[in-house]
Parts: structure tokens; C-alpha cells; sequence
């Protein structure tokens, strides 16, 4: 080969290797194409946004979860809202998803947004915390009573009797030694007008003053209201987000929140967590009402980066097991019960007596009804969700 020909094969060469060296960085870099497992940087990763239940806020801030999502080339980012305000008042402009803890709501979104499809990767049966001493007192008075795996219960019809009597601990059998208390005996919840877990107290307690029915119609509606209007109006002060009474059940003890509705992930998150494991004290306890609803954490995508979220959620083994940590209940019931066992804890079995919500329509009906005949308006506007 001449001189002239090697000098240009050598260019040729050069030429090749320096194209091939760009063409790698450009692929190197572009979002969600490196190595399985390899984070992409920060600058490359696709914005999703997001309104969530505030119940939720702790999960979707785990440095855990916020890896998994960008490993998929997702930086998550939400804000946290009431589902009645996501459904009702929020503005969804440039949202990519909504994750409420209410499947009505949810529901209600979907239609008005013309979202195609939703997901429900997790959710948590409506439970109470409370104290030994307060179920010893009610299982004297025929309220509540323990079946055979140690699991406690509520007699909601039982409940809805005491409270419509006017009933006070004291009055119990046995309160002199358990607690001598003159306040009434009433669950303590969150502000009806805001929160989703208000609103599942008021699905349960609706459909047995129903006489175990769903209320659907006006007629219905007008035949429960007083009594179930009752419940919060008698409460006072309610806080707008699940987890103020329940920070309040922990803090002040049996003294200012004997009962508390609460979604069972919160008690059971607490136990589990590191951080927070302490401040579940031996005599504390949950006793699920009976019937129960169970808080259907459900994801509506409004654009295909909040539809990929949704589907992570739902597909991706290592979110479920986080959820789990927090205290959710995925899809696979095996996943929830490891991670209790994992931490000691005993695992709640599923929840059998279960009842659907009303619509969204009658169950937004009733809480207006309700909401009329408050004397003081809502206290904010940061739900953890109806």
C-alpha cells in the first residue's frame, strides 16, 4: 500500500473512532439507558407530578421509593391535597397523576377527566386505636369482643346504640377500675368536611343505621342523617388530616383520645418504623369495627409519565414491599404479612365483613348535609382525603 493510501486509511480510522466515541457518550447519557440498576443523573430524569393523600406523603419521600422511580428515568414529585379537593376543587393544569385514598372519589375523577384505566396497588381496612382498658370496658358491655386468632372487634350496631343513648364511659361495667371517665363514649376522627378517613366512619356507620345497607338514595339518606350526623358533630374540634388525632393518640394517650378511626397502615407504619416504633406503647391496640371499608388507594393518570407511575406502583415488587413497610396492604397479601413478620409484629387477618362506600355522589350528599350544620367552617384545606 503507498504512503498516500496508509495516510488516508489512518484518517478513515481516526475518523471512525471519534464519531464512535460521541455516539457512546450521547447514549451514555440519555435518561433510563444505562445499566440496569444505574441511576440516571438527576438533570436527566422526566418531572412527574402528582396530588396525593397526605397519608401517603411519608412513603413517596423515602429515598428508597425515589431510587426505584429513578432507576425508571422518574423524578416523582407531589403535593398533598384532600380527595374531596382533588375531586372537586383542585386545579389538575400540568398534573400527571392523583393517587387519593378514595375509590369514589378516584372514580369521579376518572370519569370527568377521561382517564382511561386506574390502579389500585394498595390499601388499608378503617381500624380504631385504642387502649386495653377501654376494650376490656367495652366487651363487658356486649360492644366489642376478641375472636379466635386475638383479633378485636367492634359491634358498630352495639356502638351506634351507646352513642345514641348518650352513653359515658363511666356508666360501664367495671369503668371505676378500667376508666372513670365522664366523657362520652364516641370515636374520636378527622373533620368530615376534609378527610377521607371521616368519610369512611361515615360509610361504615351509614350502611348499618341503614340496617346494613348502602344508602343510595334520599330517602335513605334522610332516614340515617341525625343519627350519623351525631358522630362528628358531638367530637368538637376535628383535626383536617389523618394524622394529627392520631400523633394526639400517641402523645396524650387514653386520657384525650381513648378511641381513634384511623386507616390501620398508620398503626401498623408506626410499629414498624425505626424511628417511631416506641411511641406504640404495650396497652396500646386496634380493634377493627365490623363491618369494616377498606381505603382503596387508587391512582388515576392523567398523561402517559403519570400512567407509568401507576403501573410502577403496581408491577414493581420492591414499591410493594416498601408500601408494606408503611403499613399498606398490597395486591400480594403474602408481601404484607413478611414484613410484619420481619418486625415481630402478629398479622392482622383480612378483612372479612367489609362494606362498599355509598357513590361518591350520595356519600358528598350526606357530608354536605352534615358539613350545613356545623357552626364554625373547616379548619384548612389539607385532607388526607375524601
Amino acid at each position: 500500500m503507498s504512503t498516500t493510501a496508509k495516510r488516508i486509511a489512518g484518517l478513515i480510522l481516526a475518523a471512525l473512532l471519534v464519531v464512535g466515541i460521541v455516539a457512546a457518550v450521547i447514549w451514555g447519557t440519555r435518561p433510563g439507558q444505562g445499566t440496569p440498576g444505574e441511576t440516571p443523573a438527576a438533570e436527566d430524569l422526566t418531572v412527574v407530578t402528582g396530588v396525593i393523600g397526605s397519608e401517603k406523603k411519608p412513603f413517596f419521600e423515602d429515598p428508597e421509593v425515589k431510587a426505584i422511580f429513578a432507576e425508571n428515568g422518574l423524578d416523582v414529585q407531589i403535593t398533598t391535597a384532600g380527595s374531596r379537593q382533588i375531586a372537586t376543587s383542585v386545579d389538575l393544569t400540568g398534573v400527571d397523576f392523583v393517587f387519593p385514598s378514595s375509590a369514589p372519589a378516584a372514580e369521579k375523577i376518572k370519569r370527568e377527566t377521561g382517564a382511561s384505566t386506574v390502579y389500585a396497588p394498595f390499601y388499608s381496612p378503617m381500624a380504631i386505636a385504642t387502649f386495653t382498658p377501654i376494650v376490656e370496658l367495652l366487651a363487658a358491655a356486649g360492644i366489642a369482643s376478641q375472636d379466635a386468632a386475638g383479633t378485636w372487634h367492634l359491634d358498630v350496631a352495639a356502638y351506634l346504640d351507646a352513642v345514641q343513648a348518650g352513653t359515658r364511659w363511666n356508666q360501664l361495667p367495671g369503668a371505676e377500675a378500667l376508666y372513670n371517665s365522664s366523657r362520652s363514649v364516641l370515636i374520636s376522627s378527622t373533620d368530615i368536611r376534609q378527610s377521607n378517613s371521616a368519610a369512611m366512619y361515615l360509610s361504615i356507620a351509614s350502611y348499618v343505621a341503614n340496617g346494613d345497607t348502602i344508602v343510595s338514595s334520599p330517602a335513605a339518606q334522610a332516614a340515617v342523617i341525625d343519627e350519623v350526623s351525631s358522630l362528628f358533630l358531638q367530637q368538637g374540634f376535628s383535626a383536617s388530616s389523618s394524622e394529627a388525632p392520631f400523633e394526639d393518640y400517641l402523645s396524650q394517650g387514653i386520657g384525650s383520645k381513648p378511641m381513634v378511626m384511623i386507616y390501620e397502615a398508620q398503626f401498623l407504619g408506626r410499629q414498624m418504623s425505626a424511628e417511631g416504633a416506641n411511641a406504640i406503647t404495650d396497652d396500646m391496640l386496634l380493634i377493627y369495627p365490623d363491618p369494616t371499608a377498606l381505603s382503596k388507594h387508587t391512582v388515576v393518570p392523567l398523561t402517559d409519565a403519570g400512567k407509568t407511575v401507576g403501573e410502577l406502583l403496581t408491577t414493581d415488587p420492591r414499591l410493594a414491599k416498601l408500601a408494606a413497610q408503611y403499613g399498606f396492604r398490597p395486591a400480594d397479601a403474602s408481601v404484607f404479612a413478611a414484613q410484619l413478620t420481619d418486625h415481630g409484629l402478629a398479622v392482622p387477618p383480612s378483612p372479612v365483613n367489609v362494606v362498599e362506600p355509598p357513590s361518591y355522589e350520595s356519600l358528598e350528599s350526606m357530608i354536605a348535609e352534615i358539613s350545613a350544620q356545623y357552626e364554625t367552617p373547616a379548619s384548612g384545606t389539607d385532607g388526607d382525603s375524601p
